[in-house]
């Protein structure tokens, strides 16, 4: 399988990530700022958003790094990370698409001023700071409760995304409310395969 898109790229991280829980060898190429364009109408065949990553699979492919992490997983058998049973996986997925959806959208005002160079007003900075502190202690509170990992006593996807927004939080400029839980569930997941490379390794 050949994975589309640079290694700078917090989703394609989720996807490299994944597949070193998977102990799963994919063929990277570098797509993106910097290197080939997403706007090639090679890469528009296969992803009309422009968007990386893309997942090359013999003649199939896919997009949006969600669900190419729910591919690998499900095509893998891998029941711990993507259960099968109905409601685990609800539970699983839940929390994939909160962070897709409600902690992304949380922090993308003061990530892309602070840290890309985007031009925002002092108050809008202010206010998506707010915001993503508040996101980031739902997601503590979660944590509190389950004393082990986002959904339970397994290690999931859910892990896998939220860590790396985690990851992004932490190191962001920004001035942060302090989350126990959350710090605790992090140096449980520095033990993990793959970490060290893409979570921790200074990239935003």
């Amino acid at each position: 399988m050949k994975l589309l898109g640079r290694l700078t790229s917090i989703n394609v991280r989720k996807v490299t990530w994944t597949a070193a829980q998977l102990d799963l060898k994919l063929d990277r190429e570098d797509w993106g700022a910097g290197f080939r364009s997403p706007q090639e109408p090679g890469y528009l065949a296969m992803n009309p958003n422009g968007l990386i990553p893309v997942l090359v699979d013999g003649d199939f492919t896919l997009w949006e790094s969600n669900s190419i992490c729910r591919y690998l997983a499900t095509k893998a058998g891998a029941a711990d990370l993507l259960p099968t049973e109905p409601q685990a996986r609800a539970r699983v997925e839940q929390w994939m698409d909160w962070q897709a959806g409600e902690l992304n959208n949380s922090w993308r005002v003061a990530f892309m001023a602070l840290v890309r160079g985007q031009p925002a007003t002092p108050e809008a900075i202010a206010a998506g700071v707010a915001s993503w502190n508040k996101h980031m202690s739902l997601l503590d509170a979660q944590l509190a409760r389950t004393h082990a990992f986002v959904c339970g006593e397994t290690f999931t996807l859910a892990d896998i995304l939220l860590g790396l927004s985690t990851q992004r939080w932490k190191n962001a400029p920004i001035e942060r409310v302090a989350l126990p839980a959350v710090e605790a569930w992090m140096q449980r997941l520095s033990s993990r395969a793959g970490f060290a490379d893409y979570v921790d390794n200074g990239m935003p």
